[in-house]
């Protein structure tokens, strides 16, 4: 057997790990085109509110963007019905949003106002809405994946139609729940997708320092699974790939999906990304999928700049009245804390605030002098 160990490692992450849609592509309706690229960049421009919301206090806590995965949340989530269900890690405002929650709720949510998806009680990480059913936000790196196989299988067992869709991040390839999860729906063949988005840096390290296979979709061979590698810059190929993944998981037949994107800023808005280049921050700028599409659009004459300065200028105005709406929203009264601790009453709930005694001290006797 030959000794790798020694090998040099990558130290730098190139355009030619993610995968490019090459073969021509056929007619695609002009008005669903125009719909993509309006979600995109209503993401696109929600994330840099939310970005300047956080610089200006008015969101705490820590706040993950989707600056640079906007194919890949508009993408993914074309493939889904309104009854299927979606799981997401800490960065999912894009995903709360093209599921179709609307964007003045997910904003007083990163605000921590009653009127935020969650009432304020989740904030960035912990989105929550039975609606539109989205199940989380999960702050914990990989805490949703077991809990998106346990609905997958409720599903199978009440015999319903319905897929669940697990995204996660690709450093969370690399823990246990994962690869017990992936085991667990392939010996079941429970309906679920499971969505790598590897935007090749988990947290500041790359995925070659870290996975001894970077090419994560292959680790589905290990369980027999299905899977595929799509370029995330492409909201077309993400939607197609999508599509077909979901249609797998639809006959029991659960689906590893890696989607190759790119992140534009650092982990979260108070990360300044020094790990990167020059170089590659020019190379991120260029490959932007907001603007590749808008220019994609130009081209083929489905739109025009004037079309795009407008659509800009709609989607601003719209994001604007979210954030008015979240700040004039009010904040959840103190005495409100402990309403969804538990789903039912349950006895002895201690609702002790910061800084109160465990119990009500005893009364001082009182002098006889004294009454």
């Amino acid at each position: 057997m030959t000794n790798n160990t020694d090998a040099p490692r990558k130290t730098a992450r190139s355009a030619k790990t993610r995968p490019r849609t090459t073969r021509p592509r056929k007619v695609e309706d002009a008005a669903r085109l125009v719909d993509i690229y309006r979600q995109m960049l209503l993401i696109r421009r929600f994330e840099e509110r939310a970005a300047r919301g956080y610089t200006q206090a008015l969101i705490g806590g820590y706040c993950h963007l989707n600056l640079g995965e906007e194919a890949a949340v508009v993408g993914l989530l074309s493939a889904l019905a309104p009854s299927d269900y979606l799981f997401t890690n800490y960065r999912e405002h894009g995903y709360a949003i093209t599921r179709g929650i609307d964007p003045k709720y997910v904003m007083a949510e990163l605000y921590g106002r009653v009127d935020g998806v969650s009432k304020g009680w989740g904030g960035s990480m912990h989105m929550f809405d039975v609606t539109h059913r989205l199940l989380g936000g999960y702050g914990i790196v990989g805490g949703q994946i077991p809990l998106a196989t346990g609905a997958a299988l409720a599903l199978d067992y009440r015999n319903q139609p319905d897929v669940v869709m697990c995204t996660l991040g690709d450093g969370t390839t690399n823990i246990g729940a994962f690869h017990e999860s992936l085991n667990i729906a392939a010996l079941w063949h429970l309906p679920i997708v499971y969505v790598i988005i590897n935007n090749q840096l988990g947290m500041g390290t790359t995925v070659e320092r870290s996975s001894a296979e970077p090419e994560l979709y292959k680790r589905a061979s290990s369980y027999r699974m299905e899977s595929e590698r799509v370029d995330g810059l492409d909201p077309l190929a993400v939607g197609e790939a999508s599509a077909r993944a979901v249609a797998r998981a639809r006959e029991g037949h659960p689906f590893l999906l890696e989607v190759v994107s790119e992140r534009l800023r650092g982990h979260s808005v108070v990360d300044p990304a020094k790990y990167r280049s020059d170089e590659e921050v020019a190379q991120l700028r260029a490959h932007d999928p907001v603007h590749t599409f808008a220019q994609q659009l130009v081209r083929d004459g489905v739109m025009s700049d004037e079309d795009l300065a407008t659509m800009d200028q709609e989607v601003t105005a719209r994001v604007d009245e979210a954030a008015a709406y979240a700040e004039a929203s009010a904040l959840p009264d103190v005495s409100t804390l402990f309403d969804y601790t538990y789903a039912t009453p349950v006895a002895n709930d201690s609702r002790r605030l910061p800084g109160q005694p465990l119990f009500e001290p005893a009364p001082l006797p009182v002098a006889e002098d004294d009454q």
